[in-house]
């Protein structure tokens, strides 16, 4: 692979430019061997909320495919990776839990979008790119669509197209249930993990255990790991975490610190910060819909046995109990309050669309309910969608899924162009 990095000044808030400026960083990956021709970019939308640029490895997957023909261009959004980085320090910084809320409030997906058509014009000539968005990602596309789709030539989107009317009540209504599907499929795979599960809940109960940064470990904290259970692996991963467990009688220090890597938001605080607020639209606040939504399932109760694993829903204990979100704690009850929004998606402009949108929905998807996926693509234009419960939620590291997609779009006559 060939790489190259450039950073770029944009504003805090692209309705007012007097707030100040952020960097976001920009990599792009080209194949050696064709680094000197004019190829067309293919910009890669990162999930999350929260998610930076993905952080190549190998060409397998996706990306080798699209270095077929393509420029890959890798932004790290606006607050994470090696853009001006949002953590702990730098909530802590606000005067008031009110500035802190504002300035959250701008680095949801409208913002990643104007940061991406700067990036486009400035560094990238202006000409048409398509995008391949995963997850959050096509969120970021719908709203692409909606503000600048000028800028787009093809859209390609993997487990990810939003409801266009977003609820995040809603959303939480439906996610429970699949949740709860996934965790009975990881104890029909693996039984014996129910009777492990539980004693170690019971153990968290008993008495206090502290993780290596001395955090309180707690039954719904342990709870959170099911957050894995919607990718391909992650059934097989949970499954060797829980199978080092205990030292005997006691929880193994191994355990502790594999649970705090993977629940500790250090490396994506974003994340959790922001996932209720990419719902929010127009009138209404999100309101803490997750944690309203599991009192309606006592089934997830923390002395429920076997006790289920909870998905990516993000709780408000979580900014009081987790060292690298008490920061956000302040800004973000204010966020989930918050009465007004901007508008993310325009239902009549994405209805006259005329950029190719394909999409892979993934039937069994745990995160982005199929159904509301395949409402919002009847209600886009030009929008085709292969529906496959062949791939988890992680689909689009498989090379096919993205040769297929591609195809859809050839089969169709191709993408936009600037002639």
């Amino acid at each position: 692979m060939r790489v190259r990095e450039q950073t770029v000044e944009v504003p805090l808030d692209w309705s007012d430019p007097d707030r100040g400026t952020i960097d976001v960083f920009v990599r792009d990956i080209t194949d050696p061997m064709r680094s000197g021709e004019d190829l067309p970019c293919l910009a890669y939308l990162q999930g999350g909320p929260g998610g930076k640029g993905p952080r190549p490895l190998d060409l397998g997957g996706w990306l080798g495919v699209a270095l077929k023909a393509h420029r890959v261009v890798l932004v790290d959004q606006r607050g994470t990776g090696r853009s001006t980085r949002i953590d702990g320090r730098r909530m802590d910084a606000f005067a008031t839990a009110r500035q802190g809320a504002d300035f959250l409030a701008c680095f949801r997906a409208d913002a990643i979008v104007a940061d991406h058509e700067y990036v486009r014009r400035t560094l990238y000539g202006g000409r048409r790119w398509s995008t391949l968005g995963q997850s959050y990602g096509g969120f970021i596309t719908l709203t692409y669509l909606s503000q600048a789709p000028e800028g787009l030539s093809a859209c390609h989107v993997t487990g990810g197209l939003p409801a266009l009317d977003p609820s995040a009540a809603e959303v939480y209504r439906r996610t429970y249930p699949r949740v709860a599907a996934k965790n009975a499929l990881f104890y029909q795979r693996y039984p014996h993990q129910a009777e492990q599960v539980g004693r170690i809940a019971d153990r968290l109960a008993e008495r206090e255990v502290r993780l290596p940064d001395g955090d309180l470990l707690t039954v719904r904290r342990l709870q959170s790991l099911g957050i894995d259970l919607g990718m391909k692996p992650g059934h097989e991963r949970l499954h060797w975490l829980l199978d080092e467990a205990f030292n005997g009688t006691e929880l193994s220090a191994t355990f502790l610190h594999q649970v705090l890597a993977r629940t500790s938001y250090s490396d994506n605080p974003l994340f959790a910060a922001l996932q209720e607020s990419i719902y929010g639209q127009g009138s209404g606040s999100t309101g803490w819909a997750a944690e309203a939504e599991r009192h309606r399932h006592p089934q997830f109760a923390e002395t429920t046995r076997p006790l289920l694993f909870t998905g990516e829903m993000v709780y408000p204990w979580m900014f009081e109990e987790i060292a690298a979100l008490r920061p956000f704690r302040p800004a973000v009850e204010l966020l989930v309050e918050r009465g007004s929004w901007p508008r993310l998606y325009e239902p009549a402009r994405l209805a006259a669309n005329d950029v190719p949108v394909v999409a892979a929905v993934y039937h069994d998807d745990m995160y982005v309910d199929a159904g509301l996926q395949l409402d919002t693509a009847a209600r886009v234009g030009n929008t085709r969608v292969w529906v496959t419960n062949e791939y988890e939620h992680d689909g689009v590291g498989d090379e096919r899924v993205l040769t297929r997609l591609l195809g859809m779009v050839r089969e169709t006559g191709g993408g936009v162009t600037d002639q």
